[in-house]
Parts: C-alpha cells; sequence; structure tokens
C-alpha cells in the first residue's frame, strides 16, 4: 500500500467516528426540539452536514485509490448513512490499514532474507 492511499484510509477513518457522533447528538437534539424548548437542530445540522460531505469525499477517495469492490465500496458508504455505523467503518478500516502494515512488514522481511 502506497502512502497516498493509507493517508486516503486514514482521512475516511478520523472522520467516520465523529459523523457517527454527530449524527448521534442530531437526532437527540431533534428529539429535544420536540419535546422541549431546546433548538440546537440548526447547528447540529450544520455540523453534521459539513462531516457527513467530508466522508462523502473522503470515502470517494478511499474507493478510488484502493480499488474496493463495488460491494465494499456500498458497504462503507451504508455505514455512514447508519447512526452507530461510523463506528462499525471505522473499526473495520482500523483493521484494513493494520493488515496493510503486516503484509508490507512481511514482504520487507521476505526481500531482505532473499537478498
Amino acid at each position: 500500500m502506497d502512502l497516498k492511499t493509507a493517508t486516503a484510509l486514514r482521512r475516511l477513518r478520523l472522520v467516520s467516528a465523529p459523523e457517527a457522533v454527530s449524527f448521534l447528538l442530531l437526532l437527540v437534539c431533534s428529539v429535544l426540539k420536540r419535546t422541549t424548548d431546546f433548538n440546537a437542530v440548526p447547528v447540529m445540522g450544520m455540523i453534521h452536514g459539513v462531516l457527513f460531505i467530508l466522508y462523502v469525499i473522503f470515502w470517494a477517495d478511499a474507493w478510488n485509490r484502493t480499488k474496493w469492490s463495488p460491494k465494499t465500496a456500498a458497504l462503507y458508504f451504508v455505514l455512514s448513512v447508519l447512526p452507530t455505523g461510523g463506528f462499525f467503518a471505522d473499526r473495520k478500516l482500523r483493521r484494513e490499514a493494520e493488515d496493510a502494515v503486516i503484509a508490507s512488514r512481511a514482504r520487507q522481511e521476505s526481500a531482505v532474507k532473499t537478498s
């Protein structure tokens, strides 16, 4: 995995959890708006909107760089529209990055042993 691909995955991972938190907070604010006089929906809506747009941009970049299958790309997109999906995306992306590091180290070690 090259540096640009790793960076794209890291950016997607870094925005996935905050996007999920903002989604949950937006849902809470929506309930509070209807049950009390507290109305933070416009602010939380804008914050969540910006984070969601960043997620989609970073998702498209990661899909382009990693050459995910359409099924994998769709999974990461669907996770972005589920209230807690960003947490699952973060966990899955972390595992994917760790596996890539392990594979890279194994290739380096085999290259050192053969030379």
